[in-house]
This record gives structure tokens, sequence and C-alpha cells, in this order.
């Protein structure tokens, strides 16, 4: 299979690989601006039964919570960093934090960070699942 053939696929519904940079996308209420990762009947903040728009979400934010996680599920590589991200725009995501050391002197509280993809495996019919993280900006 050469590399035109290859079929990605986003590891979640709001990882946005098509057109240009990689990107996350949200469900945003109309009514106040709550921002949503999965589909909704109504909004958790106003209760609202909407509608809802699909909206661009920022490429970078901070850190605003972390931990390093040294004991996992099996065939899981630790160490490694799970972070709460606040994006650029305040809607917070939870994601790794790669290429970088899993430790307090490389990752801090308010880093600045930006989005990343990176390849989680290809099945035997050549699709390959895409995943996300951020990196220090």
């Amino acid at each position: 299979m050469t590399q035109a053939q290859v079929k990605t696929i986003p590891v979640v519904d709001y990882l946005c690989l098509d057109g240009g940079e990689p990107k996350l996308t949200a469900l945003v209420c109309d009514a106040c601006g709550a921002h949503y990762f999965d589909h909704r009947e109504a909004c958790a903040s106003c209760s609202s039964s909407g509608p809802f728009t699909r909206a661009d979400l920022p490429r970078t934010g901070r850190v605003g919570a972390f931990t390093i996680v040294h004991r996992a599920a099996n065939g899981v590589r630790t160490p490694f960093v799970s972070a709460v991200v606040y994006l650029d725009d305040g809607t917070a995501v939870r994601a790794n934090v790669v290429n970088c050391a899993p430790s307090p002197e490389q990752v801090h509280l308010h880093m600045r960070v930006r989005l990343v993809t990176f390849e989680l495996g290809t099945d035997s019919e050549g699709t390959c699942a895409i995943g996300f993280g951020f990196e220090p900006a």
C-alpha cells in the first residue's frame, strides 16, 4: 500500500484532520456559550435544548493541572503526563503532555502548550488511528 492509499481516522470525533493543520472542535451552546466535546440534547450549563454550533478551538493553551502517571494498565508505557489544558479561549480539554520528559522540572502549571497529533497504530486494512496531545510551546 502506498502512502497515498493510507487512510487516517481521528481517535475522537472532535479531532479534525481535514483541511490544513489538525484542530479540535467543540459544540457550543448558542444560548450561553458553553463548550462540549460530546453530543448534546440539552446544555448542562443553562438547560437550553439548543441549538449547538460546531466551532474550531484554538491550537494553543496553558497547563491548568497535571499529574505524572507511574502506574497504568498493562501495555501502557509509564511514566507519562496527564493534564487538563485550558485553551486560549478558556475551553478545558484533558490530554497528555508529550514530547518532553515526564518530570516536574519539565512540566509545570501555566506552561504554554500547543496541539500535536501522532499515529497510534495501523489496523490490518491499513487504516491509521491518529491521536492528539499537547507539547511545550
